[in-house]
C-alpha cells in the first residue's frame, strides 16, 4: 500500500468507526404503545394459565374496536401439556431468599406481518 493511502484508509476506517457507534444509539422502538387507538383496531392478549399438574391453558382474547366503542371480544382457550417444575430461587420483600419449586412458564413471542 502506498505511505500516501495509509493515512487516508485508516481516516475512512475511523469515520466509518464512528458512524457504525452513533448509529446504534438507543432509540426508543416506535411500535411500542402506551394506549389502544380505539378509532379503529384490534387488541390482542395473550396469557397461560396452569391448570393441573399436567395441563396449562392458553387464553387469547381479542377485542375489536371501531369508532371509540368495543365491537366485539373474542375468547380462545387451548390446552397445553405442562412443562413440569423448576428450582429456583425465590426473594420477598424483605430480600430474604429461599429456594423454591414452582412450574415452569410459557415463553410467548408473538408475529405481525
Amino acid at each position: 500500500m502506498n505511505k500516501n493511502m495509509k493515512p487516508i484508509v485508516l481516516a475512512i476506517l475511523g469515520a466509518a468507526a464512528l458512524f457504525f457507534l452513533f448509529s446504534c444509539e438507543d432509540k426508543q422502538n416506535e411500535d411500542i404503545t402506551q394506549s389502544v387507538n380505539k378509532s379503529g383496531s384490534i387488541e390482542t392478549a395473550v396469557q397461560v394459565e396452569h391448570l393441573d399438574s399436567l395441563h396449562d391453558i392458553l387464553i387469547t382474547s381479542h377485542k375489536v374496536w371501531a369508532d371509540n366503542h368495543e365491537v366485539k371480544t373474542i375468547f380462545y382457550r387451548d390446552t397445553l401439556p405442562s412443562l413440569g417444575k423448576i428450582n429456583t430461587t425465590a426473594e420477598n420483600a424483605d430480600g430474604d431468599t429461599k429456594n423454591v419449586h414452582v412450574k415452569k412458564d410459557y415463553e410467548i413471542f408473538i408475529t405481525v406481518k
